[in-house]
């Protein structure tokens, strides 16, 4: 049934493993799939989506798509770059919605501290014995993930792949579908404008 498949280039062995035996009825072999970029995928559509409630609706939604048609994915590409590819068209789609922009205009971002209880403030509850230090990085953070979010959509995707996700200039043509000379043109434009947005910042 999955001959085709048995001895992919594309991936590594465990991924491969894992997928077969999933395409061979093995559903808690889907789970193992989950749990292995389970964490990358939230992460990345944070870096998107800037609210930790979207960001883990989209990772959700993200697996669902992946479980509805891994059969289809052949190895063509690595499975990393399949799922990739996958997450930043999500997030895309859930920016353009008009449901999304209706309710993101509803949470400051201009002052954090002011709506406790909104989907764009919450943070984890800060235990260490350092708080200045601690509201120090977060403000920073903040501060960059806005800067990135200025960005131009096709800019804001590089080089949140690049330099927040560490993928490669290769792997980032792969999941964009841009030129190798693109990317890596559209991320060094990116740095240069983050520069100048963050200047005294970092």
């Amino acid at each position: 049934m999955n001959e085709e498949i048995k001895t992919p280039k594309g991936a590594t062995q465990g991924d491969a493993a894992l997928i077969n035996s999933f395409l061979e009825g093995n559903r808690a072999a889907f789970d193992q799939i989950v749990l292995r970029y389970k964490d990358k995928m939230y992460n990345l559509c944070y870096c998107f989506l800037d609210d930790h409630e979207e960001a883990n609706d989209a990772a959700q939604e993200i697996f669902i798509k992946i479980c509805r048609s891994l059969k289809q994915f052949k190895f063509k590409s690595s499975f990393s770059t399949w799922l990739y590819r996958i997450a930043v068209n999500t997030c895309r789609n859930r920016l353009k919605s008009a449901d999304y922009r209706h309710r993101r205009k509803r949470v400051s971002i201009d002052n954090p501290g002011v709506s406790l209880d909104s989907p764009g403030s919450m943070e984890i509850r800060d235990e260490s014995p350092s708080p200045s230090i601690e509201l120090e990085k977060r403000e920073r953070s903040m501060l960059i993930r806005r800067a990135i979010k200025s960005l131009p959509p096709e800019q804001k995707t590089v080089v949140t792949l690049r330099d927040i996700e560490g993928l490669s200039y290769d792997e980032i043509a792969k999941i964009t579908g841009l030129h190798l000379g693109t990317v890596k043109s559209k991320i060094a434009r990116a740095r240069l404008d983050l520069k100048d947005k963050l200047k005294g910042v970092i």
